[in-house]
């Protein structure tokens, strides 16, 4: 690619970075007027500067920044199962059609089940604390990351398959060699949207739960104070950055592992 090409890509990024920033200046001035206005009651919707102030105190709370770090365990043991299960099932749908045509009935019934739905058999079977939600949280991450993997093997070149096979490959020797490499980069965009999911479920658990520690804990216990309203915002605008560090940094993480991804392509001179 052309210095000019990467060049325009990176001036792309550097501008949609730009709107994102006046999007957010844009969206805290209108709840900062609306909080001061009057308009609204301080005990909905306090002052944005004043959650802010408030999430900035909360990182030099201990109590608090344990809670966060459990929600961060929940989200990463449950990302990692999900990935563990996801991935081979996966590979081994997407290579072997037989599978695929005797598993495609029960993964169509249970794809569409909502991960919050099945708190109350979840928390029954497994009881109240981590292992619920890190239940939930591998269950809502295994598809996004079981689909992507079976349509990047849809997207191998068939050319190097066949090249592999006239040199005496075996099955299991074309998928690791030209299957895998193929999909790593839809597995890879798969386990990004799964991490969010995950944040979100492990978030969403802890709050239906309702106790115990974590993020989610925070906020629901918050919720249920007097005047929490500003405690609540201020739990949100942690969840809402830990999402977005996540992200970025998965998608920094894909565009060094693979450049040549049509979506990262001329994001390395």
């Amino acid at each position: 690619m052309s210095p000019a090409t990467a060049g325009r890509k990176r001036t792309g990024r550097a501008r949609n970075a730009l709107l994102g920033a006046v999007g957010v200046l844009v969206a805290f001035a209108v709840c900062e007027a609306l909080g001061r206005s009057g308009m609204v009651r301080s005990t909905y919707l306090p002052p944005a500067s004043e959650v802010l102030v408030r999430a900035v105190e909360l990182g030099g709370d201990t109590t608090f920044l344990n809670g966060v770090g459990a929600t961060l365990e929940a989200w990463a043991t449950g990302l990692a199962l999900a990935c563990a299960l996801a991935i081979p099932l996966g590979l081994l749908l997407g290579s072997v059609p037989a599978a695929a045509r005797a598993t495609r009935v029960l993964i169509e019934f249970l794809r569409p089940v909502p991960s919050v739905a099945l708190i109350p058999l979840v928390s029954l079977l497994l009881g109240a604390g981590s292992g619920t939600t890190v239940a939930l949280v591998t269950y809502a991450c295994v598809w996004p990351v079981l689909f992507n993997t079976v349509y990047g093997l849809g997207e191998t070149d068939p050319l190097a398959e066949d090249t592999l096979r006239a040199f005496g490959f075996g099955r299991l020797a074309v998928l690791l060699m030209a299957g895998l490499p193929s999909a790593a980069p839809f597995i890879a965009a798969g386990v990004r949207i799964a991490a969010a999911t995950a944040l979100i479920l492990a978030v969403a658990g802890e709050i239906l739960a309702g106790f115990g520690e974590g993020l989610g804990t925070f906020i629901a216990q918050a919720g249920m104070a007097t005047d929490g309203t500003r405690d609540v915002l201020a739990g949100v605008v942690w969840a809402g950055a830990l999402g977005l560090v996540i992200n970025l940094a998965l998608t920094a993480v894909e565009r060094r592992l693979f450049p040549w991804a049509p979506e990262h392509r001329g994001s390395r001179v």
